[in-house]
């Protein structure tokens, strides 16, 4: 039994020699030094051993390349963060620039939606919006004032091309203040009249154009220098200077020096027709009767401050006025105004609002009124407030006479019967009711 054991435990060591040798060879112990490696086993590893294949050298053009990007690579490495105190105040006055611009922007965000909600809560006091007008020439629009302005200029500029001559004069009267456009044309009729009077001298034919009167009273006023290219007159430059020349081969065709004359002093700025602004209000609606910039002829602030030195003068001088001083006052008074903003009251309680020049007459008023009637034969009167009648001489008055502004409610009576509902105006107009 013992004898077989043992022949096991033979095998078994064989076998596990076996093994070492076929996975790294002969083992030894961890604390022991390495063998030397026999010199079969030295010849097959040199033999068996890899060999790298031999590379070529750099050319020097690649050389250079790999120098450079090394630097490159280095440099970027090698930066460090400036901490001096120059550095640091710089970065810290960026942020409060930041910081300061963000603030600002707030603030005026701010106060952009107060100044919005001041307009908004300013325009629910207002009468009306403003003063419209309409431009049958150009377009059916209604359009405030300065629109209108701009609209009318960018017409006439667009005109240019088809008929200059003509269209240069309306620009003058149209798109200039009245004293510049006055003062340009008496100086192209005198340069139009010379040419008439003188064709053949060489001193009329020419307009220098450093000229002081030429700077001051046609160089700068819109549509002048396009007059003067349909008269005849090119720029060019005489010995370094700079010259407007005539001749007649440069007129505009088909266009005569004295028409063209005539053209320029006929021409009118053209004409705006002031819109009713047409509104239907109700009682509680008619208590509104603040009224917007555009009804003065002098400006808010002038306003303000004309009222402040009028109670300051009241305070100062508590004194008995007569009847002139009073009437001196209030005629000071009415001629701030340039539109009137009358209202007529019906039976039912519903006012009729109309816009009107301070200049037109009552009678204007009426025709107004009857062109908003249901039936527009129906006779009618319209009383001023107290019951004050008027006569028929007060018919062709205008209402800065009849002292109906700058605002005014007028009664309308009738003894014609109005309508089924109550109503004396028009069906289309009772849609314009604001809604409360």
């Amino acid at each position: 039994m013992s004898a077989e054991k043992i022949k096991r435990f033979f095998q078994k060591k064989k076998e596990e020699a076996k093994f070492k040798l076929s996975i790294g060879g002969q083992g030894h112990k961890l604390n022991a030094p390495p063998p030397n490696p026999s010199t079969s086993q030295s010849r097959r590893t040199s033999k068996d051993a890899y060999k790298p294949p031999k590379r070529k050298e750099l050319s020097a053009e690649a050389r250079a390349a790999a120098e450079a990007a090394m630097a490159r690579i280095q440099k970027k490495d090698t930066r460090e963060f400036n901490t001096s105190l120059v550095a640091i105040k710089a970065q810290v006055k960026r942020e409060l620039e930041a910081e300061r611009k963000l603030k600002e922007e707030a603030a005026a965000k701010l106060a952009g939606e107060s100044k919005d909600n001041a307009n908004q809560s300013e325009n629910k006091n207002l009468a009306c919006q403003g003063v419209f007008f309409r431009c049958p020439l150009i377009s059916e629009e209604i359009l405030p004032k300065k629109e209108w302005k701009a609209k009318i200029k960018e017409f006439l500029f667009e005109q240019l091309e088809l008929e200059r001559g003509l269209t240069a004069c309306l620009i003058i009267q149209n798109c200039n203040v009245k004293e510049k456009a006055e003062a340009c044309v008496e100086t192209l009729n005198k340069y139009v009249e010379n040419l008439i009077n003188h064709p053949d001298e060489e001193k009329f034919q020419k307009i220098r154009m450093s000229n002081r009167i030429f700077c001051e009273k046609v160089r700068h006023v819109e549509g002048a220098i396009e007059f003067l290219n349909a008269a005849g007159f090119i720029e060019s430059e005489i010995d370094g200077e700079p010259f407007f020349v005539w001749s007649s081969e440069n007129m505009e065709g088909g266009m005569d020096l004295s028409v063209l004359q005539d053209a320029l002093n006929s021409a009118e700025p053209i004409a705006l027709e002031l819109d009713r602004n047409i509104q239907v209000l109700l009682p509680s609606q008619a208590r509104r009767c603040e009224l917007p910039n555009d009804f003065y002829r002098i400006t808010p602030e002038e306003i303000k401050r004309e009222q402040q030195l009028r109670s300051e003068a009241i305070e100062n001088a508590q004194i008995l006025k007569t009847k002139a001083m009073r009437e001196r006052e209030e005629l000071r008074t009415m001629n701030k105004y340039r539109f009137a903003l009358i209202r007529v009251k019906f039976s039912n309680g519903v006012y009729l609002q109309g816009t009107f020049n301070v200049y037109e007459k009552l009678s204007d008023v009426y025709e107004f009124v009857q062109s908003c009637l249901y039936n527009e034969a129906i006779e009618f009167s319209l009383n001023a407030p107290a019951g004050i009648r008027f006569t028929d001489d007060d018919i062709d008055k205008s209402l800065f006479d009849l002292r109906l502004i700058p605002n005014t409610v007028l009664i309308f009576t009738s003894d014609s019967p109005p309508q089924q509902d109550g109503h004396y105006l028009k069906d289309d107009l009772l849609m314009l009711i604001q809604s409360i």
